[in-house]
């Protein structure tokens, strides 16, 4: 049995019997090992200006070396959960700077290569240190929620007390990101405390089939993984070394989670908790429909209806108010009945979107859906659905509105035409960010449109121009340059190519591209005129864009036949 060692005095003293994790080459990495990480980082950090610093690794053990490293320099510790360019330059103005995989223009801070292994760690200050996290966006924008060490270390005696003796000697395989709280806390932070050694993160099912049948493991999964957990794999082969599986970031589908026990063996158990409340209950799904049940040192109690919360997960004593609809059930466990916050004014009518997604998924053609409210001088109720048979891209406008048509006379069975969603959407997956969470503005994207409305003024068999008005509202616009709405260089490229195919017979194979030039921004509320011409024997297509600013870009495109 693996000795517990709290996480703030995870780092003192080296364990050389004690195993962190594996590599991503497969190599054990000791506990010695890992501290003279820490210490690397640690060393760095203390040279480093400025208290807040931001982390993002793709190798979890590096992520993990670096997180101890920042906290034993007194740092705050940002997660921005990914590296995209929106994230980096959102976070730019709260952080002294970077660490990790992110590009060399952010001047990432690197380890100390050879640091002092006599230079002592001291034990971490529960009460200072703190870790900054943000809100899925699930229901709304991200928002910071910033934790003091304490709080999390509480959480994992939590998930220890409640789940840790099944788990003793399984190593900790997860498709999540460490870069989140969920996969921070599961598939780090408890980890490293109960000495279950952490691997690389695993992205494909035919990986995760392999891994988890070489040893006793855990499987840290979210709804989105276990909905799409392929048949006809060898889970057999897992020969009952699956010791437990955890989902949590949404809810999980009681469809999706029989099949997951079937598959895999093992009941998944699902958790449930917010960025703001940590973790708050647990069920297990060895029947349909199972209740939750409080995580240990986690009182509940039901106000207005809706879920409040007393732990020591939170950050100060009290009663936190979630805004989640319960019943209270048999003994100490409890219900949901869905989110208050998911009520809205539709012409001040009262609409619940929870009560819409559940009338819609009832419909036999319909495998999942979202139903949100769309901004504007009006708003508006819209639907994204997920048909029980693949293959949306292939519709066509009419089928599209038959569909529409077949879901908003199912809904009108007790929804009147107000209370129902009069925009639709239908495709082959909701969009799910790294968190396995479908976000409100991924939802909202796919109403806006990616492409500009053509005013086609000439178009013959060599020959085409059109004018493209640059609505601000193009998604094209979102986070390429979050200092200022331009339009993205590759974007006019792919536009010139979708327009020429619109307007000529070209070949289907693209060779390369010549001449090409950006002279002048494009930005919203410009009219682009964009001039084609189509040279058929030698395959080329030429693009010219100007407006009244002058030329904003020009190319030619060579193409092949298949």
């Amino acid at each position: 049995m693996a000795e517990w060692i709290a996480l703030d005095r995870l780092a003192l003293v080296p364990q050389p019997d004690r195993i962190v994790g594996i590599d991503a080459d497969g190599r054990v990495v000791s506990h010695p090992q890992f501290r003279s990480r820490v210490q690397g980082w640690q060393q760095a950090f203390a040279r480093a200006p400025g208290r807040d610093w931001a982390l993002y690794f793709d190798d979890t053990l590096d992520f993990a070396a670096a997180l101890l490293g920042a906290w034993h320099a007194g740092k705050r510790v940002f997660l921005g959960g990914d590296n995209l360019p929106a994230t980096l330059e959102g976070l730019s103005p709260r952080v002294a700077g970077f660490a990790g995989d992110v590009p060399a223009r952010h001047a990432p801070l690197h380890p100390d290569a050879a640091p002092d292994p006599a230079a002592p760690l001291l034990a971490l200050d529960e009460d200072t240190l703190e870790l900054v996290v943000f809100t899925s966006g699930s229901t709304g924008a991200p928002s910071a929620i910033a934790k003091v060490l304490r709080q999390l270390t509480r959480e994992v005696d939590a998930l220890q007390a409640a789940f840790g003796p099944q788990l003793e000697g399984a190593q900790v395989h997860g498709t999540v990101s460490h870069q989140h709280i969920y996969g921070l806390l599961f598939r780090v932070l408890w980890p490293l405390v109960a000495g279950r050694a952490i691997l690389p993160r695993r992205f494909f099912h035919e990986d995760l089939v392999s891994a988890l049948a070489a040893q006793d493991s855990v499987l840290v999964a979210t709804p989105a993984h276990l909905k799409r957990l392929p048949e006809q794999l060898d889970w057999s082969s897992l020969g009952g070394r699956l010791r437990a599986v955890f989902s949590s970031g949404g809810p999980l589908p009681a469809e999706a989670a029989l099949q997951a026990r079937a598959l895999l063996g093992v009941a998944p158990t699902e958790v449930f908790g917010s960025s703001e409340t940590g973790g708050i209950a647990w069920r297990q799904w060895s029947a349909e429909q199972p209740q939750w049940h409080p995580l240990p040192g986690v009182s509940w109690r039901i106000e207005d209806g809706c879920l409040a919360v007393s732990s020591p997960h939170l950050a100060e004593a009290g009663w936190w108010q979630t805004q989640d609809r319960v019943e209270a059930d048999a003994g100490r466990s409890f219900r949901l009945l869905g989110r208050a916050d998911r009520i809205v004014k539709i012409e001040e009518r009262r609409v619940s979107l929870d009560a819409l997604e559940q009338q819609l998924r009832a419909h036999p053609a319909v495998q999942d859906a979202r139903v949100l409210v769309l901004p504007g001088a009006r708003e508006q109720l819209a639907a994204v659905v997920v048909p029980q048979v693949a293959g949306v891209a292939q519709w066509d406008d009419g089928e599209r509105r038959r569909q529409a048509q077949a879901l908003g006379a199912h809904l009108a069975q007790s929804h009147d035409a107000v209370t129902r969603p009069r925009r639709w959407r239908f495709v082959d997956e909701l969009p799910y960010n790294a968190q396995g969470k479908t976000t409100a503005a991924a939802l909202g994207a796919l109403f806006r449109p990616l492409m500009p409305v053509a005013e086609w003024q000439q178009r013959d068999d060599a020959a085409a121009v059109l004018v493209l008005p640059l609505d601000g509202d193009l998604v094209v616009f979102d986070g390429h340059f979050p200092q200022a709405k331009i339009l993205p260089g590759v974007v006019q490229l792919d536009w010139a190519i979708h327009y020429g195919r619109q307007a000529f017979a070209m070949p289907p194979r693209f060779e390369r591209m010549d001449a090409l030039k950006f002279q002048h921004v494009a930005r919203p509320g410009d009219r682009l005129q964009l001039t084609l011409g189509w040279d058929a024997v030698k395959a080329v297509l030429s693009f010219r864009y100007v407006s009244d600013h002058g030329v904003h870009a020009s190319g030619r495109v060579v193409f092949g036949d298949a």
